[in-house]
Formats: C-alpha cells, structure tokens, sequence
C-alpha cells in the first residue's frame, strides 16, 4: 500500500486523489512529513539522552572542545543530504506539474468575480463557452433554509471533461487575482489579471469533482466554487452535441422587439444570478463593496440607461464588464429590470440597443 493509501484509509490525509499526478502528490506530502517526523523523533531523542545521560547529578563533568572536525562535518552533510532527499522529488513533480504538452483538451479559464468563464479552446467541443456561477439558493446562504448536501460547491453549469484525457487548463482573471484549484486533480494555477498561466490534469476515474477558488478575491470569495464532471468519452461527445444545439437554440435574435414584462421576467432572473451579491435583492447596494443603491438612482433611470456601464463595467470598482459574460437580450432584460423595481419607472431598453453600443 502507498502513503496515500495508508493515510487515506486511516481517513487523516488529504482528499482522495482522481489522478495519477494528485496521488504522487500526496505520497510526496506523506513522505515528507514522514522523513520531519524522523529527524524530530532523532534529534530531541538525543538531545534528551544527552541531558539525561550527563546530568551534573551523575557528577558527568562538561566537556570543553573547539572547531570539532568531525562535528562540524557531520552537521554540514546531514542537512545537506536531507536536502537532496526533499528536493529530488519534489523537483520531478513539479517538473511533471508545468507539462502541459500534448493535451488531449484545452480549456481557457477566466477568474471574475465571482464566477468562473470556460471557453473549450482545442479538442473536441471546440467554441463551446460558458458561464459557472455558484447555485446554492441565497435562503441557505443566509439562514432561511436548511444546508444542502453540496452548500457553497455546487454551480449551474459544470465543467464537463472526459476521464484518461489529458485536459490543459489555460488561467487568466478579468478583475482580480484568483487561484483555480481542484486537490482531487492536484491541479491549482492562479488567474491573474493580463497574464495566461497553465496548468493540467489526467481524470482517471469519473464521477463529480469539486474545488475552490484559493485566492481571496474579494467579498464573495467564499461563493467560488467549481465543479468538474468527468464522463467517458462516449458520454462526453453526446454532451458535446447537446450543448451545441442547446447554444444555438438559446441564442436570442437581437432584432426581436420585447415587451416591457417579458423583459422585466427575464431580467429578474439575470440579476439574481449576477447582480444581487453586491446590489442586494432590495437594490439598496452594499457599502462594503461600494455597490451603488439602484433604487431611486437617476442614473438607472436617466436615458439610455446604464448600458455602457453593464457592457464595459467601471475600472477600479467591483462593477466588472459584463459584455462578454451576457448576450445582448440578457443585458437589455437586467436594465429593464432595474429601471423599473423598487420604485423606479423608466422606459425598457431592448436588444438591439445594447447591440448598437457594443464596442
């Protein structure tokens, strides 16, 4: 049995690994902890000894020496080749870690606040994109409902990979730091802003995967979370079609001209899904984030609406851009939406002016 196992069956280690390179991960970490506790139980264990074993109740006279060769020596080439022993293996992993060639898949990751975009780059699913913002309802998040089993790790779309296909994961952030970590995969790369990172994994088993974002980015930092579905192949390619023919019939016809209420219905869902962390469900904003109140803003309320603001966001604010993140008609459904709750009445906005101001 590995470290991995052993620890793993004594149900004290890490979580249990779904790849090759997460379980050499964990026997390096088991390893290493092991090779700690050895020096420790040596070094304290002779150093007991020797205060027990020449104490001045024993009549043991001190020693008196200087610059022992041997000594110094010996304290020289023992840490050194302690050194060798840790770094060795350590290097190799992470050698193994920044392999990213020859993947079977890659998919590109956008850290924003406070969601995860996937974009299938290359390999089968090529164009697919999409948008995994946290599901968990906000009456559990504030006490109104009882905990769900998967309470702040579950989301409403999954990335979905297929198992024993090496997948290269390419990271970047549209707003602040973030860290895409799955420990199941040993796979954790931070998403920082203007830069591309890449990282790996080879699922071996399949089955629900759940990470973290481990970066603090913010106020909602903690509803981050990412789901990975990992399916056979066969599986994968069915929910390669589905997904394209869904995209394709969800696509909205900018052109369409829709009424105030449908707007309004569709918006609310929109918000809900994007806009209420920092705006509140009362539109009365949140300080802490330096979320404007919605309402009651003639801003909102003033003409066009703030469509400029929703497609391109505000630099060095918590309002990121939701241009690419949102079509033409969602856009055109939230604006809607906020400018006319909470006391607010304005006129609709509709696609093809969201559309026309598109940068």
């Amino acid at each position: 049995m590995t470290f991995s196992g052993l620890a793993l069956a004594l149900e004290w280690n890490l979580q249990p690994a779904a790849s090759r390179l997460a379980a050499e991960i964990q026997d390096l970490h088991e390893y290493v902890m092991i090779l700690c506790a050895a020096i420790f139980v040596g070094v304290f264990g002779f150093m007991f000894w020797s205060v027990y074993a020449h104490r001045k109740s024993k009549g043991h006279q001190a020693e008196e020496f200087h610059e022992h060769t041997t000594v110094e020596m010996l304290w020289t080439a023992i840490p050194a080749l302690i050194l060798v022993l840790i770094a060795w293996p350590a290097t190799r992993l992470v050698v193994a870690q920044k392999d990213t060639t020859a993947a079977d898949l890659t998919v590109k990751v956008t850290g924003i606040q406070w969601k995860w975009a996937y974009d299938y780059l290359k390999g089968e699913g090529e164009g697919i994109s999409l948008i995994s913002t946290l599901s968990t309802p906000r009456e559990q998040i504030e006490g109104r409902a009882p905990k769900g089993e998967h309470y702040l790790l579950e989301v409403d779309n999954e990335l979905v990979v297929p198992v024993n296909k090496k997948i290269r994961m390419i990271t970047t952030a549209a707003d602040v730091v973030h860290s895409w970590w799955v420990p199941a995969f040993g796979a954790k790369q931070d998403a920082i802003p203007g830069f591309l990172r890449d990282t790996w994994f080879r699922a071996e088993k399949t089955g629900v995967f759940r990470g973290q974002c481990a970066e603090l980015c913010g106020k909602e930092h903690g509803f981050m979370p990412i789901v990975v579905r990992v399916v056979s192949q066969e599986d994968y390619s069915k929910w390669v079609g589905e997904r394209k023919k869904a995209l394709l019939a969800q696509a909205d016809d900018p052109s369409r001209k829709w009424s105030l209420e449908e707007l309004k219905a569709r918006g609310e869902k929109v918000y809900a899904a994007n806009c209420i962390a920092c705006h509140q469900a009362s539109g009365q904003g949140s300080p802490a984030v330096k979320a404007p109140a919605l309402a009651g803003n003639k801003f909102v309320t003033a003409e066009p609406g703030p469509i400029d603001t929703v497609l391109n966001g505000r630099p060095n604010t918590a309002m990121q851009a939701f241009g690419r993140q949102l079509s033409d008609t969602e856009i055109a459904a939230v604006i809607t939406y906020v400018r006319n709750s909470w006391g607010n009445k304005a006129s609709d906005v509709q696609p093809a002016e969201v559309k026309a101001r598109r940068k």
